[in-house]
This record gives structure tokens, C-alpha cells and sequence, in this order.
């Protein structure tokens, strides 16, 4: 499995804006990539700013789909101006185990 960390510093006043947008991407992706495994989507609740998301895909070759997908690129456009920082970083998975609800 393939493993990828987005951390956002979002503008404060923007917020509001890029919250329905990250979680429309994260939903279009579990919907419509078959690759697309799981993807997180959290935000820091003392400092609303800070999003971070965790995506897990069947490979890197998935996750290069992904970033091809038109709710992607839509996505990236929309959202980057309202952000101070995105840092990506990428992985393999060794070991994991997703808790059932």
C-alpha cells in the first residue's frame, strides 16, 4: 500500500472556504478511484488553520491516477490561493490495521 501526508496551513479568513472543498476531494476520490483506499481528512481544533489529510492507495501508480482525476485538479486550483503552505509527503505502508466501527 501507498501512504500519503498532506499537511495545510490555510489563510485564517479562508477557512470557512477550503473546509467544503477538501471535504468534496476526499469524497469524490473514495467514490470514484478504485485505488483510493482511504483518505482522512482532519483539521487541528486549537488551531483551525492546520489541516491534514491521510490517503491510502493500492500504489503509487493509483495515487498518480489521482492526481490526474478532474475533481483533483479542479480541487488544487480552487484551493491554491487560499493556502500559506502544503507539504506532501509519501510512504509505504508496513504495517496497519483500520479500526472497524
Amino acid at each position: 500500500m501507498f501512504v500519503v501526508t498532506v499537511d495545510f496551513l490555510i489563510k485564517t479568513n479562508l477557512i470557512e472556504q477550503f473546509r467544503p472543498l477538501m471535504l468534496e476531494n476526499a469524497r469524490l476520490s473514495i467514490e470514484l478511484e478504485l485505488g483510493c483506499k482511504q483518505f482522512d481528512v482532519c483539521f487541528n481544533s486549537e488551531t483551525p488553520e492546520e489541516c491534514f489529510l491521510y490517503e491510502v492507495y493500492d500504489d503509487k501508480s493509483a495515487f498518480d491516477t489521482h492526481l490526474l482525476m478532474p475533481h483533483f485538479k479542479e480541487f488544487d486550483s480552487k484551493v491554491a490561493k487560499m493556502l500559506d503552505n502544503k507539504a506532501v509527503k509519501l510512504f509505504s505502508l508496513v504495517q496497519g490495521k483500520a479500526l472497524q466501527s
